[in-house]
């Protein structure tokens, strides 16, 4: 399990950096949306690269899984575009901090309701205080 958490901490690290160079790169070029299709030719070449490496064989099965599961797509294309364009105007950190707050509300119904296959963690009173406590840093943050 450890290894997990060094994943996905690695991954949350990216986040922000991932925002600040997009963000960079969209004012450098003069479009948001041209930085973020930049961005994803390089994400869908590198996915391409572990796919290939990993077994094509199960691209023949997304004809089969169900349609709604393709809206991750939509989703990942509307942080991307969003902070992209916002992050210049608002900072990074703000949007990153605001993108966390957005996280913690939608990670609690998921969990508790094990939308989309999760698996159910219901809340409870301790975790809706962790996550008033991570939203109230998210807040003080955003006040300083």
């Amino acid at each position: 399990m450890a290894h997990y958490a060094v994943i996905m901490l690695l991954a949350g690290i990216g986040i922000p950096v991932l925002a600040a160079l997009n963000a960079a790169l969209g004012v450098r070029i003069g479009s948001p949306a041209a930085a973020a299709t930049v961005l994803f030719t390089i994400a869908f070449l590198t996915c391409a690269v572990v796919m290939v490496v990993t077994g094509p064989q199960a691209l023949t099965k997304v004809v089969s899984a169900p349609k709604h599961l393709l809206l991750a797509g939509v989703l990942i294309a509307f942080y991307v575009l969003s902070i992209t364009f916002v992050a210049p105007n608002f900072g990074v950190g703000n949007a990153v901090f605001f993108v966390l707050l957005g996280q913690l509300i939608s990670t609690a119904m998921i969990d508790h309701f094990g939308l989309f296959g999760a698996r159910v963690t219901p809340m409870d009173a301790s975790r809706a205080l962790g996550i008033a406590l991570m939203a109230a840093g998210v807040f003080v943050t955003q006040k300083v």
